[in-house]
């Protein structure tokens, strides 16, 4: 009796409301001789690995606790190998004083609640059937290139000496062992060890282990090529990887270190099935070298790679153009793409970071509308088409973006990506986040995707058409995640080294799509950033924003930052911080926690978009414009450029305003009128109008970078479609109607730039800066406003005042001083030309509206006291009569 109350639960004595105990009996088949692990997780949670730490007369014990009060725990009990116990996952339901504990009989998939239960649900096992399974190896893996970790499914003597009967093999090759250690030694027995060898291994040959009573068993890649020493020996530094054209000769030089051969295989047209294969040689730090003699500019081509006795054939993961599809590399005559007229060293003006005004815009979407004027419609040469206009004659494309005054373009992605057929002849589309090839431009954006040179001329006549128009470029990057991982060119060239992987070795999904690219590996790191190099370079490009940055490494997006700024400190670095769940730890993440690690990268910020018009993930969830209330403090954590302001007014910690982007409307979720529609469909268009207006003003007005998706400016609509990255070009494209429909929108926004463009005071540089000037006035609830003092940032305007009414009437404010007043946006109008002026110390907001005034204080004697003018007045005048009456006495 006294042992049966030994293994009783203390679960009467746990009871805590913010944590939960799981305690799970095991009783193990006899039959099996696994190794048995749990994997728990907590109802819609992560899950993570436990052993089972202690036994009783039933079985083995696994017990552990988690933080938080939860009413459901999933588990799984399987084997280093992944084998399970059984076949479903299995859930605890039933809870006692925040205790969850069960029985588990070893094949059975019952759980039970209670000891008796699973007592005499036992199954028994009877002697003459049990069967003597042969001893096996249930992993072995290289996880350094002198260390194997190997596991059994039965234990066996273990001394610290000597070799223990195991044998290490490279092709055939016996490999001497240095000292075998183990960190789970009980009872002089264990399953686990690691093997040290002598010398490195070959990665690129055969390696097997084998045991004294055990059968032989490949040794499979486990951290090897995540390790130190495989960093050491196999990081190529120079910048030739790809192919290096000349009339004379082409060089070509990839990075395979774990192929046994390489071969080079050169194609005359773009679906030719088979090739000439040429062997390479093996070169430096794992790279395999070729040069192939004579003018190659126009040849296709592919790398085959043997890898353990598999031949894999991939496109070349630096070629800088590739075929119909993409799937062949090009050889390019780069020179010969430039366009006529090529400035690859001239950009448009442009001096701080946060002078910039983003313009979010989708090649096709931007010509493909019928209405749009333009003949190159959803073509890079779209961009260069000057003096279109729409049917209703008012101007369209190129023309049009210029008037409006944004600085930056920023394409969608132009890279080379999959799911769109380029022999196709018919209405394709997609947003283009499914990298194939990151070096290559995309090819249904050029007039002839069969031609390699030709998408790469288009692009650079594109980027220059838009230069010569004052503007600049910004590139939309995917460098997180591909569109296949497993078929990708990287993972067929160099096998699980890209990809960040699961503790079962399947690729992770982190990033949503199926992998996720490991861009802390040195030469993932380098690709990455040769590649953003390249581009900046070769295009010309003004910005790159990263798509899912928070699933990058610090290291890397510094890396890219130093090298852009070597190049061009007023290039543009960008991205979306959010903290997706990685492998990385946490203070190595390129995300918005992590953003005072990252000077002069900005972070887009989520905070407040949903502050303004509520969260995207909940549609008809509404924000300070639309209905919300107490969203006052995420308003004016936008405001202040996302610094850390105050106690309260903080968003990323410690950064600069040039940190920050801030936006209400992007291609990733409803435009901000259909967003509008969702949450106040009672209300009118002239309502929804007027709260449109306010988000457009309110982030234009604010701090950091503002940020717009293209025709939010005409109240852009999809038709309520939130994730239009495959619709049709009817949801998807620039309305240009809409631009005349709306022309009224349409000059307030040009105004509001207008404005920005004029009073750096709206583009403050620094934190320290924003703290002396801005300061926010004690106002009515649902409203927000602010003042900046001094001529901040140099600005001619030494008082400014802006004040956003979200409420459904007309508000009074007190201002910080009497005197003349200058309006110069309200709900109606927005510019640098006074509406109207007024005197006084109140301000009358309109409701749903912003208003920006200024102090009627041009010269000094305004900003003083009438006594004040009257002394100084007086004095002048004395000073020049002494003045003149001294010189007549001379």
């Amino acid at each position: 009796m006294a042992g049966f109350l030994f293994i009783l639960p203390t679960s009467n004595t746990f009871a805590q409301s913010d944590r939960t105990k799981i305690i799970i009996h095991y009783a193990k088949n006899p039959d099996n001789n696994s190794i048995w692990k749990m994997w728990l997780w907590p109802d819609k949670k992560e899950g993570a690995k436990f052993d089972f730490t202690s036994k009783d007369s039933f079985g083995q014990i696994c017990e552990t606790e988690f933080a938080g009060d939860f009413n459901k725990v999933g588990f799984i009990i399987y084997t280093n190998e992944w084998e399970k116990d059984t076949d479903d996952d299995r859930f605890i339901e039933k809870f006692k004083n925040g205790v969850g504990e069960v029985w588990i009989n070893g094949g059975d998939p019952k759980i039970y609640y209670s000891l008796a239960e699973a007592t005499k649900s036992k199954v028994t096992i009877i002697p003459s059937k049990i069967i003597n399974k042969p001893n096996k190896f249930v992993s072995a893996k290289l996880d350094d290139l002198k260390n194997i970790n190997i596991e059994t499914n039965v234990s066996f003597p273990f001394v610290s000496v000597g070799d223990q009967g195991f044998i290490v093999k490279s092709n055939g090759k016996v490999l001497k062992i240095n000292k075998i250690t183990s960190s789970k030694v009980i009872g002089g027995f264990t399953t686990v060890v690691n093997i040290e060898l002598s010398e490195n291994v070959n990665l690129n040959q055969k390696i097997t282990i084998s045991k004294t009573a055990f059968s032989e068993k490949d040794v499979v890649f486990g951290d090897v090529l995540q390790s130190a020493s495989f960093e050491k020996m196999f990081s190529y530094e120079g910048n030739d990887l790809g192919n290096t054209y000349s009339t004379s000769k082409t060089s070509f030089r990839v990075w395979a270190p774990t192929a046994s051969e390489v071969k080079l295989v050169t194609y005359k047209n773009w679906n030719d099935k088979t090739g000439t294969e040429i062997k390479m040689k093996m070169s430096e730090k794992g790279t395999w070298t070729f040069d192939l003699n004579g003018n190659q500019n126009g040849i296709f081509y592919t790398y085959k790679v043997n890898i353990k006795g598999v031949w894999n054939e991939a496109v070349d993961p630096y070629a800088r153009s590739v075929s119909a599809n993409g799937d062949k590399g090009a050889v390019v005559d780069l020179k010969k793409t430039d366009p006529t007229i090529w400035k690859p060293n001239e950009k448009p003006d442009f001096s701080n970071l946060t002078d910039a005004i983003i313009y979010e815009l989708h090649v096709r979407d931007f010509s493909i509308d019928p209405n749009s004027g333009m003949k190159n419609k959803g073509k890079f040469l779209a961009f260069t088409e000057i003096g279109t206009t729409g049917i209703d004659g008012n101007p369209t494309g190129i023309d049009y973006i210029k008037a409006l005054g944004v600085t930056h373009v920023e394409l969608m992605p132009i890279f080379d990506y999959s799911t769109i057929n380029e022999t196709l002849n018919k209405s394709q589309f997609n947003w283009g986040y499914n990298p194939k090839n990151y070096n290559a431009p995309e090819g249904s954006y050029s007039t002839n995707p069969y031609n390699p040179s030709t998408r790469i001329k288009e692009l650079k006549q594109a980027v220059q058409a838009l230069h010569d128009n004052g503007l600049r470029v910004n590139m939309d990057v995917v460098y997180d995640h591909m569109y296949s991982g497993t078929n990708s060119n990287f993972n067929k060239i160099v096998p699980g080294y890209y990809f960040r992987t699961n503790q079962n070795g399947t690729n992770s999904n982190e990033s949503g799509y199926g992998n996720t690219v490991a861009s802390e590996n040195v030469m993932a790191r380098k690709f990455i950033v040769d590649s953003v190099v390249y581009w900046a370079k070769e295009y010309n490009l003004d910005g790159f924003k990263f798509d899912q940055m928070g699933l990058l490494d610090v290291k890397t997006m510094n890396e890219i930052r130093k090298k852009l700024s070597s190049i061009n400190p007023s290039i543009l670095v960008l991205g979306d911080g959010s903290d997706k769940g990685t492998t990385l730890s946490p203070e190595a993440k390129a995300n918005k926690q992590n953003a005072s690690k990252m000077t002069e990268i900005a972070q887009f910020n989520d905070e407040i978009r949903d502050g303004l018009i509520g969260s995207v993930f909940f549609p008809k969830t509404s924000g300070f414009i639309n209905g919300a209330f107490q969203k006052e403090t995420d308003i004016k954590k936008g405001i202040v450029g996302g610094i850390d302001y105050s106690n309260i007014i903080e968003t990323y910690g410690n950064i600069e305003p040039v940190q920050i982007v801030n936006y209400a409307e992007s291609h990733s979720s409803n435009t901000l009128w259909d967003k509008l529609l969702l949450t106040n469909p009672k209300d009118s268009d002239e309502i929804r109008t007027k709260m449109h207006k306010m988000a457009d003003s309110m982030i234009l007005t604010s701090q950091g970078i503002p940020f717009f998706q293209a025709g939010q400016e005409f109240l852009r609509t999809k038709a309520g479609v939130k994730s239009s990255y495959k619709s049709s070009d009817n949801i998807n494209k620039i309305d240009w109607t809409r631009e005349s429909k709306n022309i009224e929108t349409v000059d307030y926004f040009k105004g509001l730039i207008e404005l920005r463009k004029a009073h750096p005071a709206f583009r403050m540089t620094s934190a320290d800066m924003i703290k002396k000037n801005l300061k926010f006035l004690v106002v009515p609830e649902n409203m927000v406003a602010y003042e900046m003092n001094y001529n901040a940032n140099m600005d001619s305007w030494a008082h400014i005042v802006v004040a956003y009414n979200a409420n459904r009437e007309d508000k009074t404010i007190k201002l910080s001083k009497k005197g003349t007043w200058n309006i110069v946006v309200d709900g109606e109008k927005a510019g640098v030309k006074t509406i109207k002026q007024f005197s006084g110390e109140s301000l009358v907001v309109p409701a749903l509206s912003s208003i920006v005034i200024y102090y009627e204080s041009e010269n000094i004697f305004t900003s003083l006291t009438f006594r004040t003018c009257i002394i100084l007045v007086l004095g002048i005048v004395v000073c020049i009569m002494f003045f003149l009456k001294k010189r007549k006495k001379v």
